[in-house]
């Protein structure tokens, strides 16, 4: 062969390549993300669950791609989200945000693996068997929010004693409002959930660490996404609770905080 046709040869396979090259890498996955939320109040968790997929070396827009569906608190939307999210037929579908985005999910496909995360018991809701051993196209966490109502009555309580008569603001829409009503009752013949209401003006709050929940839950997906079956993934229960008080907000209210509870939380807002 002469060296101009070599040449010749070679530019030619070289522009071929590359898209041959293209042709057999495999597709991005789809991962669907609905939420009862807005994305502005999700911002944070969200980043915290992209975190978790990244952790297991997927990177949205490189190696993943995520489909965003927001109800904004308006559940009767999450139906039409759900199907739309079926329709593009998602790799994985992850439904957060409230109680009813996973209810929605877990019907809307019995193919796709759900990762959900809620605030009650998921045995109990039928989302899952049991949670070593979750069954079926189905998994997630639980925040156990129910489970803590006591505790914060309690803390409430030791905050300013004496308070005869304590007002509960509850949404009837939400699954686990019945439960929470059935936890509060006996603790208060003897109240913010979570960190983020503390921090945006809330007296005290109580709960699990919601960031590092949907962190477990990007972690999931990319399990999945790897091979790996929701049946097979036990639901994740929080292990910490974190206690914040926001002191601004008690000077504000005239309240004194005793100093046992300073020491019992675990982050003071100044």
């Amino acid at each position: 062969m002469e060296r101009r046709e070599f040449i010749t040869l070679f530019i030619g396979v070289a522009a071929v390549w590359p898209l041959a090259a293209r042709a057999q890498q495999p597709a991005m996955p789809v991962v669907g993300f609905m939420s009862g939320r807005s994305p502005e109040d999700s911002a944070h968790v969200a980043a915290a669950f992209r975190q978790g997929l990244a952790d297991s070396d997927f990177i949205e827009g490189q190696t993943v791609k995520i489909e965003y569906r927001w109800a904004n608190g308006d559940s009767d939307k999450l139906p039409a989200l759900a199907a739309d999210l079926v329709n593009h037929k998602v790799a994985v579908f992850v439904a957060v945000g409230g109680d009813v985005s996973a209810a929605v999910a877990a019907k809307a496909t019995k193919t796709i693996p759900v990762v959900f995360g809620v605030g009650s018991d998921p045995v109990k809701a039928g989302l899952v068997a049991s949670f070593r051993r979750p069954g079926g196209n189905v998994t997630g966490y639980t925040l156990w929010t129910t489970e803590a109502e006591s505790k914060r009555l309690g803390l409430l309580r030791a905050l300013v004693p004496g308070v005869p008569l304590i007002g509960i603001l509850v949404n009837p829409r939400f699954p686990p409002t019945e439960q929470e009503l059935l936890e509060l009752e006996p603790a208060a013949k003897a109240v913010n959930q979570f960190r983020e209401y503390a921090v945006a003006g809330g007296l005290i709050s109580y709960g699990p660490n919601v960031a590092e929940s949907y962190k477990n839950a990007g972690t999931y997906v990319g399990r999945i996404l790897k091979g790996e079956k929701p049946a097979d993934l036990p639901v994740l229960q929080p292990t910490k609770f974190d206690f914040v008080i926001n002191l601004k907000t008690a000077k504000a209210l005239g309240l004194t905080v005793p100093p046992t509870l300073l020491i019992e939380a675990g982050e003071v807002i100044e």
